[in-house]
């Protein structure tokens, strides 16, 4: 029997990997490349490499919309999806590729939904009119998709709630993963220590994004006892806007305080497990998270966690066990407040924050291991392909 051919297609790929998703399609990919009788090929965008089928924008359209561009690319990529027995795609961005090919070729489309984009308005800082063509390129390839994936049951309400035209029974859920042998405590001093980082500190890593809830962090911070440092491992922001207001709030708070440390490049691996590790506290005051791989991996270097009770956190993050929970609110005083006094309370408690730590840790690694994820994935291609 032959192998069964998968089709990939996302805009992100190693070294271009800057957001959740890209990780989430890296990790699925090795995993999936461990099964007997998977063949998987990746087409990505950005230049030629040796590891995938990569797209350039074509020239014509450099200095097209971001949007334009990302059509344009996906137009290219469905031409060289023939020969696959089932398209899987990932954002937006790649989404459209996947379907031109299943209606050109007559073969399955499955999407994997990590955010979408009804619920992230604030696009239209970045895109511009490109935001109204990557709802359309999105809710296109959704209400023809074979099958959905939803990487939380939160994620999974809102894509019915979103696009109500769509079958409930083609939305599965099957969550991220997280590898907890790359993922795993490292106590090397050294590391917070090229980054001038001393002292009782928590965490925050994501992109500078309106999703991520920075700002609102940076806001309660004011709020948290100057014993307690922060680091802020933060980078590309989404657009100029969001990137202004919070380069000028973390300029405010190291006007008076000497322990806010802002790493603006990608951490490499070992130096990011390190800074995770070694923090009291992860932060996650995203606004808006279908599932939210960063608390995977401060959970698999046994860091306890606080995030937000939005999306799909609060499946990751098991209240009162591995971390703990704050309401959402989008009055964002009263957001921050509860922030600001979670904080200050959680850093107060080093042996409780050791205990979620270590409990984060078990959970990550017997939850959500990439062996599963991967076997639940290959059982939908069969499926849709049956």
């Amino acid at each position: 029997m032959s192998d069964l051919k998968v089709g990939i297609v996302t805009k992100e790929w190693p070294p271009a990997i800057y957001g959740g998703a890209g990780v989430h399609v890296l990790q699925l990919t090795q995993a999936l490349r461990t099964i007997n009788g998977i063949h998987v090929d990746v087409h990505c965008f950005g230049e030629k490499r040796e590891d995938a089928f990569a797209y350039a924008t074509p020239a014509q359209f450099t200095s097209a919309n971001p949007a334009l561009q990302a059509l344009v690319t996906d137009l290219e990529i469905a031409s060289h999806l023939g020969d696959v027995d089932v398209v899987h795609s990932h954002t937006w961005y790649a989404n459209l590729a996947g379907h031109i090919a299943s209606l050109q070729y007559s073969i399955p489309h499955i999407v994997s939904a990590h955010s979408l984009e009804p619920l992230r308005p604030w696009k239209a800082e970045q895109l511009g009119g490109g935001y109204a063509i990557s709802s359309w390129a999105e809710k296109t390839a959704y209400e023809a998709a074979a099958a959905i994936i939803a990487v939380s049951d939160g994620m999974r309400a809102d894509v019915l709630k979103a696009y109500p035209t769509i079958d409930p029974s083609k939305v599965v859920t099957i969550r991220n993963g997280v590898d907890t042998s790359k993922f795993a405590p490292n106590h090397d001093s050294s590391i917070p220590e090229k980054y001038g980082v001393s002292g009782h500190y928590a965490i925050f890593v994501g992109r500078i994004t309106r999703q991520k809830g920075l700002a609102h962090l940076l806001r309660a911070w004011k709020d948290v006892p100057t014993e307690f440092g922060l680091v802020l491992a933060a980078g590309s922001p989404d657009e100029e806007g969001i990137g202004k207001e919070v380069a000028d709030l973390i300029s405010e708070l190291q006007q008076s305080r000497k322990n806010i440390w802002w790493i603006k490049e990608m951490l490499p691996h070992v130096e990011l497990t390190a800074m995770l590790t070694q923090a009291d506290l992860f932060i996650c005051p995203s606004i808006y998270e279908p599932l939210g791989i960063v608390n995977l991996e401060a959970m698999g270097c046994e860091t306890a966690v606080l995030g937000s009770r939005v999306g799909g956190i609060p499946e990751v993050v098991a209240d009162k066990v591995t971390g703990e929970l704050v309401d959402y609110s989008t009055d964002p005083k009263q957001f921050e407040l509860a922030l600001s006094q979670s904080i200050e309370r959680l850093m107060s408690q080093p042996e409780l924050l050791k205990k979620y730590g270590t409990a984060g840790r078990i959970r990550a690694m017997k939850e959500f291991g990439w062996d599963a994820v991967a076997a639940a994935t290959v059982d939908l291609y069969k499926r849709v392909i049956a």
